[in-house]
């Protein structure tokens, strides 16, 4: 049977955004399936004591610019280190990839085009219309989409992203989850492909 991955994270990541090929590759390889599990970061992070970047100390807000032109090289990515419209209202956005998934697709078309459109293309992601289009371009129904999107059964999967992230140990994104071990941060891929690989038992807390 094919190893499942809860994959947490959420639109306004960069690291999301860095991580999200090399991800889906390594899926690929394995023949490993996702569940996709967008999580609004603000709850996240006040749930599990960390810190929105604008709280966060100057040292830390620093190295994080560092930190992404040096993933920006490794990855061979091109983006800008600060777009126009970012940070933005990822509600929607986020929501967005819910409905893709509840309607029966796989997200990962939509998530490359609308991760591009944040860091490479600087667009707005908080407008529907974006949205719409970036929709249209992964071969799907917007209407529809849409609908599905801003309904209360999305919100409520939303919310229950946020609950089972919590009691998963997620405190960042993204965050991938294999029989219960987190693997935070994108540049914990290779440590994923490696349990993958060797099918090993998971690790946990309490050795």
């Amino acid at each position: 049977m094919p190893r499942i991955i809860d994959y947490y994270f959420s639109l306004v990541s960069p690291w999301a955004y860095i991580g999200h090929a090399p991800f889906m590759e390594i899926v690929r390889r394995h023949g490993a399936e996702v569940n996709f599990k967008p999580v609004f970061l603000g709850r996240v992070f006040a749930e599990t004591g960390g810190l929105p970047l604008a709280q966060r100390h100057p040292a830390r807000q620093r190295y994080r610019i560092l930190e992404l032109q040096r993933w920006r090289e490794k990855r061979g990515l091109s983006f800008n280190i600060a777009p126009k419209y970012w940070p933005f209202d990822v509600n929607l956005a986020d929501r967005f990839v819910i409905a893709i998934a509840a309607s029966g697709k796989s997200p990962d078309a939509f998530l490359r085009r609308a991760f591009a459109a944040i860091w490479e293309e600087e667009r707005n992601l908080a407008d529907p219309v974006v949205l719409t289009e970036l929709a249209e371009q992964a071969g799907l129904d917007s209407s529809s989409l849409m609908d599905i999107a801003t309904g209360s059964s999305t919100e409520a999967i939303y919310a229950l992203n946020l609950e089972n992230a919590v009691a998963a140990d997620v405190f960042g994104s993204p965050a991938y989850v294999l029989d219960g071990e987190v693997f935070w941060g994108q540049d914990r891929l290779d440590l994923l492909d490696d349990a993958l690989a060797s099918g090993r038992a998971p690790y946990t807390p309490n050795p």
